[in-house]
């Protein structure tokens, strides 16, 4: 793929486009615009692979967290999408699992090493002619009347992330056979031969304070994105309250114990639309409820409210009546609907993007099963409340392309797994 031109963009527009891209060059690049020859310089990994959590999914103690205690995500994510090619056999799950131990021993688990996953799709699990034991993993499909996505049906999935541009890049190639070393570590064995990576559906993204409004070049970011926002529509995301732990994400029994599922929706934002012609009160009824925008709860970019999403009981309970009489619900009302005993069901790891040339959102949860993706979305698509498609949250203004499903074993499964492990 062709590189940026550097000379058209700052240089962290141009470690990030770096990224999109991709790749040895990229890599070579990256290293070039940070000043370092030999591959970026952060903290090692390890030897000792029982130090490592059984849980891939396991980031939260290993992630920085804000003044308010919220977990913070790494800055920079790759998603590589990974094709089988060859047979399911112990030597190919040895040189998988030898390949991503290499990472772990290069880079420290965290936000200034890398932290990572690798999930496997319904299509990975049909070679074996069976779902994966005990672990509720469907077919992607629509989840609106609107819907027409294309879905994830290759294999395998590797989320790369870390706050280090250099870092996914450098591990992507080490991984594929572009890199020798990484962190300084010889590269012995790689995935190749193992997986063929779909470079067309390579994904990539962004989050951080700052980050979205650097994107003002891009066709459809408009001037209006906060100088300060975290996330492309302005506002904070991940607030402490409002995101499931990693203990209820995590699958209880069966073979899969200790894993989880993942569910990715890819979709672009009508970003013009959401700045233009909505103001900062009706933003923030929209994305939160009318009530935090009567009372001024949320702040410029969400700030004021901490590590609480304001979604109080009370605030929930009202989505009906503010549909019926305010003609307006908040998008974070609507979905609070679906929590079990007061507690969210899914765990939260999205992301920006800029994938395509267009501002959009890679929407990575984390859940138990996929069912309580489902129920989630389906609070949030609002089909039982009385309003107006353009107040209903902000269905008004994303557009899902792509949808995938997967599970993510526990580490130690995490080696093409078969679909009953104890079988």
């Amino acid at each position: 793929m062709t590189l940026p031109d550097q000379s058209a963009l700052s240089r962290r527009d141009y470690i990030r486009a770096l990224v999109a891209v991709g790749g040895a060059s990229a890599l070579s690049a990256c290293l070039d615009a940070v000043g370092s020859d030999d591959g970026p310089d952060v903290p090692s990994g390890t030897d000792n692979p029982a130090s490592l959590p059984d849980r891939q999914h396991a980031w939260n103690d290993a992630l920085a967290r804000d003044d308010d205690g919220n977990v913070q995500l790494p800055d920079h994510h790759v998603l590589v999408a990974l094709s089988l090619e060859t047979e399911v056999d112990d030597e190919a799950r040895e040189t998988t699992e030898q390949a991503l131990r290499t990472l772990e021993r290069a880079y420290e688990w965290g936000h200034e090493g890398l932290v990572f996953t690798i999930g496997y799709t319904p299509a990975y699990f049909d070679r074996f002619e069976a779902s994966p034991a005990e672990v509720d993993l469907p077919e992607p499909e629509p989840l609106a009347d609107d819907e027409t996505p294309e879905y994830d049906e290759f294999d395998a999935l590797l989320h790369l992330a870390s706050d280090h541009p250099s870092v996914v890049l450098e591990a992507e190639a080490g991984l594929f056979g572009e890199r020798d070393r990484v962190n300084g570590l010889e590269v012995e064995t790689d995935l190749t031969g193992v997986f063929d990576r779909l470079d067309d559906r390579r994904r990539t993204g962004f989050i951080g304070e700052g980050l979205p409004a650097e994107h003002t070049d891009v066709s459809g970011v408009p001037d209006a994105v906060p100088e300060d926002a975290p996330f492309f529509m302005g506002f904070r995301a991940g607030f402490t309250d409002s995101q499931a732990t990693e203990d209820r994400v995590t699958i209880e029994d069966g073979p899969f114990a200790g894993g989880t599922t993942q569910h990715i929706s890819s979709m672009a934002i009508n970003l013009t639309q959401w700045f233009d012609q909505e103001n900062h009160y009706q933003r923030v009824s929209k994305l939160f409820s009318p009530e935090h925008a009567d009372e001024e709860l949320t702040g410029s970019v969400g700030e004021a409210l901490g590590a609480s999403s304001g979604l109080t009981t009370d605030r929930i309970e009202a989505t009906e009546v503010d549909a019926r009489e305010g003609g307006v619900v908040g998008h974070a009302q609507k979905a609070a609907r679906a929590r079990e005993d007061g507690q969210p069901l899914l765990l939260r790891r999205d992301f920006n993007t800029v994938d395509g040339d267009q501002p959009g959102l890679h929407f990575l949860a984390l859940q138990r099963g996929i069912d309580h993706f489902v129920r989630v979305r389906e609070a949030m698509n609002g089909d039982d409340l009385d309003v107006a498609t353009a107040n209903n949250g902000i269905l008004h203004y994303l557009f899902v392309d792509r949808r995938g499903n997967y599970l993510i074993p526990p580490r130690p499964l995490r080696a093409l797994p078969s679909a009953d492990p104890t079988s």
